[in-house]
């Protein structure tokens, strides 16, 4: 799976990369409203890492986000040293990666590591899913985007300025915990089809914030979709499962008065499968917030 899209789909943040500072540019991300007499839960699909200059977050976005006195996100994060030792817990293997993955895979992980700066076994402790982690943010990272400037990070730092209320839909280590339970053929996949999309980060992350800032959501699960289905267990632990245990924790939630904003990754609400199809087949109305 390409950075870009393993991105789309996965909101645990792990690294901090550098901040650039660019001219600001418009853009109109994709925002619903699931609404009944008391209760409105409006859904915006973000990316978890940004580069500088993007102006998203005003207009429609911005009005919802201010009349909700909730905010939820995929997790809360943790603190620096907890994420540490779940990387530690969750993210190791008593088996090194060489071993996991064959010596053809190894070569080419410790090519990729060489184009980033990174000494040849620096992910040998880790497992494959990890890895494939590690590679894609460290990609991206290099071409100045940051989970600093991602939507989550840019949310919750308003909504604690502005005293909201900030739940998470998933925590850290369950995000972890599927990764790292995905049969091992299906990580060395991960990993393999990673290293292979290396090349094209900068083509692929600027094709997919093209789409994401005119709300393209079409366009963004084209983007996915051929590399998804070739991993049927990625699709069915990392999308459709999750897509489904949230549209039940909204259609719970709208038995509650209330406003809330719910963002999490773009993925996640576009296509087949989607958590408006999963709300809609709940009996929900979802409506798309025009700017």
């Amino acid at each position: 799976m390409s950075p870009f899209r393993l991105l789309l789909l996965l909101g645990a943040l792990l690294f901090a990369g550098p901040s650039v500072r660019l001219a600001r540019t418009d853009a109109d991300p994709a925002l619903w409203a699931v609404r009944d007499a008391d209760t409105t839960v409006y859904l915006f699909g973000t990316i978890h890492i940004l580069r500088p200059g993007l102006s998203w977050f005003d207009e429609a976005v911005r009005a919802a986000f201010d009349r909700s006195d909730t905010l939820v996100l995929e997790l809360l994060p943790p603190s620096p040293e907890a994420m540490q030792a779940l990387i530690g817990e969750i993210g190791t293997s008593p088996v090194p990666l060489p071993r996991r993955i064959g010596v053809g895979e190894t070569a080419r992980v410790e090519a990729a590591l060489a184009t980033l700066g990174l000494e040849p076994h620096a992910l040998d402790r880790y497992d494959p899913w990890f890895a494939a982690t590690v590679l894609s943010v460290q990609s991206l990272n290099r071409l100045g985007y940051a989970s600093a400037e991602g939507a989550e990070t840019v949310l919750g730092a308003e909504a604690a300025r502005t005293g909201k209320r900030v739940e998470g839909l998933e925590t850290a280590r369950e995000q972890f915990t599927m990764l790292d339970t995905l049969p091992d053929e299906a990580q060395r996949k991960l990993l393999a089809a990673t290293i292979a999309g290396l090349p094209e980060t900068r083509a692929n992350i600027e094709r997919t914030i093209a789409a994401w800032s005119r709300g393209d959501t079409a366009a963004l699960r084209a983007l996915a979709d051929a590399e998804l289905r070739a991993s049927p267990e990625i699709e069915r632990v990392m999308l459709l499962q999750r897509n489904a245990r949230w549209a039940d924790w909204i259609a719970a939630r709208m038995q509650h008065p209330g406003t809330v904003f719910v963002a999490v990754g773009a993925g996640h609400l576009a296509g087949p499968g989607s958590v408006q199809d999963q709300l809609a087949a709940r009996g929900l109305k979802v409506e798309r917030v025009a700017y």
